[in-house]
C-alpha cells in the first residue's frame, strides 16, 4: 500500500499515514522524499519510532549533524525534564536555552553549514500549550509585492546564536548544543534557492543580524518587518504534539519556532538534525577555508 499523503490546509505541510518509518521499501521512501520537497514538512501520527530508528530515518535524508559536545551522539532530547526527573528551572542555562527556541528559526543558520532537515520526535507532552509551529518561507517571498523583493535583492545578513540569545537576556555557553558556534558569523542571503526545487524562499529568522551596508536600526527593522510579514496564515501550521508523534521539515526553506506552555510540566521531544549539503548551506563566506573542516565525516552517512 502507498502512502497516504494529505495536504494540510496551510502553504506547506502534509500528513502522511499508512505507512511504518522503520520498515519503509524504495517505493515509499521515494513516495515520502517527493512530499517533503513539495510540501517542506511532513507529519507522520503516532510512529513510536526508537532513537535508532528515529536516527536512521533522518540518515536517508543525509548525513547527520554532529554535537559539538560528543560527536557520538546523533539524537538529542529537547527537553525541561532532567535526568533525575526534576523540572528545570527558570535560572539554568539549558532552560533559557529552550525558551530560545519560541523565536522563529531555521536550525544551525549560524553555524558555516547550515541544515538541511530536522527530525522531531514527541516522547512526553505537557496537558496543553508546547505546540512547535512552521512558517513557509517560499510562500512568504512569492507574497512580496515587487519593490519588496527588488530591495532585498542581493543583500545579506549575519547569522549568530550569540546575538539571538543576548536578545532574550541569555549568554550562551561555549561548547553546547549543537555545532561549531564560536567559528564566526556566517553570512547568507535574505533570499535562497531551493537547491532540489529551484524555489525562491526567505532566509531569515531570529539569528539573522547585521545586513552589511545597512546602519543596525534599519538592519533590524527589515528583518523584523519580513518576519513579521512571512510568520502569519496561510503560511503557519502548529501543531498538537500527540506521543509518538513524528515530524519533519525542511530548513533551507521553513522556520520553526516552540510555543509556550506550563513549564511546571514535562516536555520531552527527541530531535535528530540532518546537514546540510556543502555545496549549497556552506556559508559563502567561510566556503574556501572551512569546507573540508565541517564536512561531516563518510561514518555518519
Amino acid at each position: 500500500m502507498e502512502p497516504t499523503v494529505t495536504p494540510i490546509d496551510a502553504t506547506l505541510g502534509a500528513v502522511v499515514t499508512d505507512l511504518e518509518l522503520a520498515r519503509m521499501d524504495d517505493a515509499t521512501w521515494k513516495a515520502v522524499e517527493q512530499a517533503f520537497h513539495a510540501r517542506g514538512l511532513l507529519v507522520f501520527p503516532g510512529q513510536h519510532l526508537t532513537e535508532e530508528a528515529q536516527v536512521a530515518f533522518a540518515n536517508r535524508f543525509g548525513n547527520i549533524e554532529l554535537l559539538a559536545a560528543d560527536p557520538e551522539q546523533k539524537a538529542v532530547a529537547i527537553s525541561n525534564r532532567k535526568p533525575d526527573g526534576t523540572i528545570m528551572g527558570p535560572d539554568e542555562h539549558r532552560y533559557k536555552s529552550l525558551r530560545g527556541n519560541e523565536g522563529w528559526h531555521t536550525d544551525s543558520s549560524y553555524m558555516p553549514l547550515a541544515a538541511k532537515a530536522s527530525v522531531l520526535s514527541a516522547q512526553v507532552v505537557p496537558s496543553a500549550g508546547g505546540e512547535t509551529e512552521w512558517a513557509d518561507m517560499r510562500a512568504a517571498y512569492e507574497a512580496l509585492d515587487e519593490a519588496m523583493r527588488r530591495r532585498i535583492a542581493g543583500l545579506s545578513a549575519h547569522h549568530s546564536l550569540y546575538h539571538s540569545q543576548a536578545k532574550i537576556g541569555h549568554i550562551v555557553q561555549t561548547g553546547t548544543g549543537y555545532g561549531f558556534h564560536t567559528k564566526g558569523e556566517p553570512l547568507r542571503p535574505l533570499v535562497k534557492v531551493h537547491p532540489v526545487t529551484g524555489r525562491p524562499a526567505l532566509f531569515i529568522g531570529r539569528h539573522a543580524h547585521a545586513i552589511p551596508g545597512l546602519d543596525e536600526a534599519e538592519s533590524e527593522k527589515l528583518l523584523s518587518d519580513l518576519l513579521d510579514f512571512a510568520c502569519r496564515p496561510p503560511r503557519t501550521y502548529a501543531h498538537r504534539w500527540q506521543p509518538g508523534d513524528v515530524v519533519i521539515w525542511d530548513n533551507r526553506c521553513v522556520l520553526h519556532r516552540a510555543r509556550p506552555y506550563d513549564y511546571r510540566q514535562a516536555r520531552v521531544m527527541r530531535h535528530t538534525r540532518v546537514a546540510g549539503d556543502p555545496a549549497t548551506e556552506l556559508a559563502p563566506t567561510d566556503r574556501d577555508e572551512r569546507a573540508a573542516a565541517y564536512e561531516p565525516s563518510a561514518s555518519n552517512r
